[in-house]
């Protein structure tokens, strides 16, 4: 019989560094299906710094993944944010429960961007 491992609410892994290979690193523990998708922005991301000749864009692909991971690494904090963003694009947004999910997006992403800029 094969059980499932039981987490006890805290992080799955430690903040990572904010440097490419740590983000990509954690992001392959916490959310691995979401790999392809960084690289491909980090591309993206990494010419329009040389057009730019600024790093203005990769510290924002930083913090934008560091605050991905922020939030991957809590299970329970992952499964509000991802339940909330269901509801936020099945929802009509009349329905009184669409704003609820987008204030409840807000909360969980500024408070993982904060955790992220302080940490």
């Amino acid at each position: 019989m094969t059980t499932q491992p039981v987490h006890d609410g805290g992080a799955l892994i430690p903040r990572p560094e904010k440097t490419f290979p740590a983000l990509r690193a954690a992001l392959a523990q916490v959310a691995p299906s979401r790999l392809a998708e960084m690289t491909t922005e980090r591309d993206t991301v990494f010419t329009m710094a040389t057009q730019a000749n600024s790093f203005g864009p990769i510290a924002m692909f930083q913090l934008k993944w560091a605050t991905v991971i922020e939030v991957e690494r809590f299970p329970d904090i992952a499964r509000r944010l991802h339940g909330a963003e269901y509801a936020a694009q099945t929802l009509e947004r009349e329905d009184p429960a669409w704003r609820a999910a987008m204030d409840e997006i807000r909360e969980i992403m500024d408070a993982a961007r904060a955790q992220v800029a302080s940490g």
